[in-house]
């Protein structure tokens, strides 16, 4: 596959550059050949209000990651478990849809390793009346140049920021490079979308926002995090803080992820609001109540509701 002076035959889309020749059907360190697999495409509630709004984000999700997370909370999709495959053009028509279901904005859940398939699909979709604003929902383990290309394509970047120490980047998602190569697509990024616009409802129609997962005893690493975004962006930038991080039973008797075999205490968040609240941060989302539960986790059923 080849768009906009890009290729993922022989991949180097992403920072891992496995070179794998996708389009031969070798599948890369993402899991994914160069067919399109999607878990599920539907109106998707659990967003941040600005994303949501009271209509829903038309979300599709891809299946396979180029980063796999030991802690992931989409693990069966980020292991390429589950997915149905479509063709570009199929692709275009579920945004279609979703957009006639009346979603706020299409949203691309995990689509690094499909980035060129995602970006037709968008072109041909808007080109049949696609009018409403696309959103890139990426861990930030991303290549500037490859988010470079997006512009005029993505109107939004909804990107994690997960960490600020190598170690646990190497540890938890075997990319030590993760506070770099995070800090230059995050830089590209707000490039790209500028100050933030809203709509008259007060949904966001351009801008970034980053998203934090705070994980259980890393106070200090989310601290890290918070204070680099906003000293580099300011306002700019919508920070969006997270306790929904969810155990789940496959670390557990594992020695060496003990620590994430816990939810995040209330405590340990009140800590982090506090800090992001003291440093004068304004433009931000927090959560509030027991919201590590399985309902922000989407069935990843098939069922595309377009």
């Amino acid at each position: 596959m080849k768009w906009n002076g890009l290729s993922s035959s022989p991949c180097a889309l992403c920072p891992r550059e496995c070179m794998a020749k996708r389009e031969s059907g070798q599948k890369g360190y993402c899991l994914s050949d160069d067919r399109i697999f999607v878990a599920r495409a539907d109106l998707h509630m659990w967003e941040e209000p600005c994303i949501s709004g009271k209509q829903g984000s038309g979300t599709v999700f891809f299946s396979g990651c180029n980063l796999r997370c030991v802690y992931c909370q989409n693990y069966e999709i980020a292991a390429g478990q589950r997915g149905r495959q479509v063709s570009i053009k199929e692709l275009s028509e579920i945004f279609l849809e979703l957009q006639k279901k009346g979603a706020a904005n299409i949203n691309l859940v995990t689509p690094d390793h499909y980035v060129l398939q995602a970006a037709e699909a968008v072109t041909e979709a808007r080109k049949a009346g696609l009018a409403i604003p696309v959103v890139y929902n990426g861990s930030g383990y991303e290549k500037r140049d490859v988010i470079k290309r997006l512009s005029g394509i993505i109107d939004i970047f909804l990107t994690d920021f997960k960490y600020m120490d190598e170690l646990l980047a190497e540890k938890y998602s075997k990319a030590p490079d993760y506070p770099m190569v995070a800090k230059s697509a995050l830089d590209e990024m707000v490039k790209i979308t500028g100050e933030p616009v809203f709509d008259e409802n007060g949904m966001m129609q351009k801008g970034t926002i980053v998203r934090h997962l705070l994980l259980p005893g890393h106070k200090k690493n989310a601290k890290d995090v918070i204070r680099y975004v906003y000293e580099a962006y300011g306002d700019k930038v919508y920070i969006s803080l997270m306790n929904q991080y969810t155990p789940f039973e496959r670390l557990k008797g594992n020695p060496a992820y003990k620590e994430l075999c816990r939810k995040v205490t209330k405590r340990e968040y009140e800590t982090v609001v506090d800090y992001a609240i003291n440093l004068g941060i304004t433009n931000a989302f927090i959560q509030e109540g027991d919201t590590a539960r399985e309902s922000f986790i989407p069935e990843f059923d098939l069922n595309f509701n377009v």
